[in-house]
């Protein structure tokens, strides 16, 4: 990056031959506009991990702390990292610059992300709309790097410069992006005080976008998608919002619970079980609930058994971190000029009637008591995602 305000974006795409240039203009434009007046992101440190639980709870509307136990401890968020490329997303729809129904291109280099995926096809396209319920429910790491890679002027790497430069607007000082989906990285950190932070600006900044983390499945040509979040179906109350795991990582969750006029956000990071990750965030926000003086019925012990997806991330994570200093090697090889060429939003959306699976069905979501015996049928334990 040349400058704080985005020119380094455009000059990405300036060995790409001049079709493709042109094409490629309205995304370098997008992304120069969200870059505006963003600081200069730093290099990060590399995570500690060393076993160690790290949490916080507060209060959604005045930004109290309730509890936490290693808040600042930099951990890599895996998955959660699809809270700030939603966050992105979100501010491109408010001011305008892209719609639900925006076309987003699939290049080479994001149909090849590791599992968790919605199995995208280089060349193709999908909608914008999509791509959010495929982040919130598979946690998907095509549509996520897809996403990135459209709000990011056809670039990535430009994109988690965009999404530090946020995160230390918000003041997650302690944050560093280096990708839209959370695949490992070692200088991509944060801690758990800042992820509340960015989950009370998601509550705050786009209340009008919140209901998509509560979408429990959606039908993506012809699949049905469920959503990996077991907060969602086992703990009354609660709404919203993510998953993520990774062997380094460890499992994460960051959950909103809302009763009476209370709300509250928890932010779980390095447990080394998904019944562990899940009692541990249902002992956080039911101590909360009490503080604020709200009343909490005794609760069963919480059993999220973990299952094949999640041992298929595993080995999806080692493979991405033996391919980790090739990729490194080059940070620009994986652009759109390596790849597939990415279409304009412009030009994609005169594409619209040939985008296939366009409509989406949105299942309507079970009230939370139906779900609260069969939890540990249907708890999802993340893939890399979550």
């Amino acid at each position: 990056m040349t400058d704080g305000c985005g020119a380094g974006v455009a000059g990405a795409c300036a060995p790409i031959a001049g079709g493709r240039r042109r094409r490629l203009g309205r995304l370098g434009a997008l992304s120069a506009l969200l870059a505006a007046c963003l600081p200069l992101a730093p290099v990060a440190a590399h995570a500690q991990y060393h076993h160690m639980l790290s949490t916080i709870t507060l209060d959604a509307s005045t930004g109290n702390v309730l509890s936490q136990d290693n808040p600042d401890l930099q951990r890599y968020p895996a998955s959660l990292t699809k809270l700030m490329t939603l966050y992105l997303t979100f501010k491109a729809l408010k001011a305008g610059q892209i719609s639900l129904d925006t076309a987003v291109p699939v290049s080479i280099h994001a149909a090849s992300m590791e599992p968790s995926k919605l199995g995208l096809v280089p060349g193709s396209y999908f909608t914008v709309q999509q791509a959010v319920l495929g982040l919130v429910t598979k946690s998907a790491n095509d549509a996520a790097c897809a996403l990135g890679e459209l709000l990011g002027g056809g670039d990535e790497d430009a994109f988690a410069d965009l999404m530090t430069r946020q995160a230390h607007a918000l003041g997650m000082n302690a944050t560093t992006f280096r990708n839209a989906s959370g695949l490992p990285d070692p200088e991509q950190v944060t801690t758990a005080r800042d992820l509340a932070l960015l989950t009370r600006h998601l509550l705050i900044d786009f209340p009008d976008q919140y209901h998509w983390f509560s979408v429990p499945s959606f039908v993506f040509r012809g699949r049905m998608v469920m959503n990996h979040d077991p907060m969602l179906r086992i703990y009354p109350g609660a709404d919203g919002l993510k998953t993520g795991y990774t062997l380094e990582a460890g499992r994460n969750l960051v959950t909103s619970a809302v009763r009476g006029n209370v709300r509250l956000v928890g932010v779980v990071l390095g447990a080394w079980s998904n019944t562990q990750r899940s009692n541990v965030m249902a002992s956080l926000l039911d101590d909360g609930f009490r503080q604020e003086g709200v009343p909490v019925d005794a609760a069963p012990r919480i059993d999220t058994p973990d299952d094949s997806d999640e041992l298929l991330a595993a080995a999806a994570a080692s493979h991405h971190r033996s391919s980790y200093a090739a990729r490194h090697a080059g940070r620009k090889s994986h652009s759109p000029a390596a790849g597939v060429a990415l279409a304009s939003a412009h030009g994609a959306n005169r594409r619209g009637s040939k985008l296939r699976g366009a409509s989406v069905h949105l299942v309507v979501a079970k009230p939370a008591a139906a779900h609260a015996t069969s939890h540990a049928k249907h708890a999802k334990s993340p893939r890399h995602r979550a």
